[in-house]
């Protein structure tokens, strides 16, 4: 039988992604002792993947560059964007708070903000980078963490909850050596992240896509193991449908159980055409409120990107495997593009359309149209408004066409939480010593993008949330305040 022993410590948090390192932080800045649990080999999740970028309204950055932007303009633009869905208390909260609560505390703690960027439904420049994206960020508030003495057990996976009476009071987890470990603590606080990385969640949320091909597409670790815990104690999810969806994602070969999807980048030039060989949206709109969309409306529910060889120059696989350390490894995306049955290639755009069945003189007559933009020099080709600055005609051999698939990505709905990120019962009740933040609790509160995210309002509230209930979880186990920061009211 497999050793098992007991911890004791003031917080402890399921979850090593950014909204749990963001609460350990808080938590030990209030002088409570915390341990993080990671199941995964390394601590960062979703987080140190994603494009490192989050919603700050008021930066310097915007300043550097003239931009004039306000809480009130944040988030009217939040409000249209996501719909009636959206939260509007914790979004008003959260653009109030992204100044210094996010920007400035992040920068405190080893981040280094670099550019803008702008996303659909934006009406400024507001999505803010840091350096070396995602790996970058999480990079440093790991280390910030650890520099204050903090604790995360790796390869450590969480099986259950500890209850007494009306009151969490820890965790049983589980090494990979198969040792149990059972963590009493005064709080715990949940950031386990999405379930998008299970394909059966996804499909269990949204029934009416059973009938095409969908892949997973979150963080290796993002499979739901949190939602069902947190479902067993009795917490209200709610908006678990508002699931976004990328649409450049082409399924990973190398997959046995041939699941799981790989967003692709970096291809200003490509073209989609449907099974039908004709082109169905403005390429340049790649966002899960415009190209995941276009996308699910094409019967059968797929696409295929066309490229001629010098467009896919820089393109990039958003997974580990075809990276090292930040930077892309391009032998690799060449493994993928040669060797992928989902991608083909051939020397005449004649003979691609035979390897992807669609009509051949639908499929000519579509990329000629495309390229006699180009001999008109026309700013923006007229069958879709795609503009072509980045864009360049089909005329290099060999042609690729890369077959896309609609990619689960990020979960907009939820566990049900207060502005404290306390966990709601179905009676919206809060259960005692238990808190939520991240991707489990849509991001922040349960839903706080509604339908449809501006881009930077996943990664920046699941930071945010996580010292919003980092602070209030070491409040109520006897250390500082709670959280309030310093609100930017612009």
């Amino acid at each position: 039988m497999a050793n098992s022993k007991s911890l004791e410590t003031d917080v402890v948090i399921m979850g090593g992604g950014g909204a749990g390192i963001a609460a350990a932080i808080e938590a030990m800045d209030a002088g409570a002792k915390v341990i993080v649990v990671e199941k995964m080999a390394a601590p960062g999740g979703a987080a140190i993947t994603s494009g490192g970028g989050c919603l700050i309204v008021g930066s310097p950055l915007q300043e550097k560059a003239g931009i004039k932007d306000s809480p009130d303009l944040a988030f009217d633009d939040w409000m249209k964007w996501g719909g009636p869905a959206a939260d509007a208390v914790w979004a008003r909260y959260y653009i109030e708070h992204t100044l210094h609560d996010l920007y400035h505390w992040a920068e405190d703690n080893g981040v280094k903000w670099v550019d803008l960027k702008f996303q659909e439904g934006n009406s400024v420049l507001r999505w803010t980078r840091a350096a070396d994206s995602g790996h970058g960020l999480m990079t440093a508030l790991i280390a910030a963490f650890r520099s204050r003495g903090g604790e995360i057990l790796v390869n450590t996976k969480v099986i259950g909850v500890i209850r007494d009476g009306d009151r969490v009071t820890g965790i049983t987890a589980e090494g990979d050596d198969g040792a149990r470990i059972a963590i009493s603590a005064k709080t715990v606080v949940a950031t386990t992240g999405g379930f998008n990385s299970n394909l059966d969640m996804v499909l269990e949320a949204k029934p009416e896509l059973k009938s095409g091909r969908v892949l997973e597409g979150s963080g290796y670790g993002a499979n739901g193991d949190g939602h069902k815990l947190l479902r067993e104690l009795g917490s209200y999810f709610t908006h678990m449908d508002h699931i976004w969806f990328y649409v450049y994602s082409t399924p990973d070969y190398r997959d046995p159980a041939g699941r799981r999807g790989l967003p692709f980048r970096l291809v200003p030039g490509y073209i989609w055409v449907n099974q039908q060989g004709r082109r169905f949206h403005n390429e340049s709109l790649t966002g899960g409120n415009s190209g995941g969309p276009a996308l699910m409306a094409q019967e059968p529910r797929h696409a295929w990107a066309i490229a001629d060889r010098p467009m896919l120059a820089n393109m990039t696989v958003v997974d580990p495997y075809y990276h090292v350390g930040e930077k892309i490894d391009r032998n690799r995306v060449e493994e993928l593009l040669e060797n992928s049955p989902y991608i083909k290639k051939a020397d005449t755009l004649e003979d691609l359309a035979g390897k992807i069945g669609v009509d051949r003189q639908t499929f000519l007559d579509t990329v000629a149209r495309y390229n006699d933009a180009f001999a008109k020099g026309l700013e923006k080709e007229p069958e879709f408004g795609k503009p072509l600055g980045a864009s360049k005609t089909f005329d290099t051999p060999p042609y690729y066409a890369i077959q896309m698939f609609p990619l689960a990505r990020k979960n907009f709905g939820g566990v049900k939480t207060d502005i404290r990120c306390r966990v709601l019962d179905k009676h919206f009740e809060a259960i005692r010593g238990l808190y939520a933040a991240g991707e489990i609790a849509g991001m922040a509160g349960g839903h706080i993008n509604g339908k449809a995210g501006l881009e930077g309002t996943m990664l920046g509230p699941s930071i945010f949330s996580g010292r919003v209930a980092g602070g209030w979880a070491a409040q109520e186990a006897g250390f500082g305040e709670g959280f309030f920061g310093k609100a930017n009211r612009g």
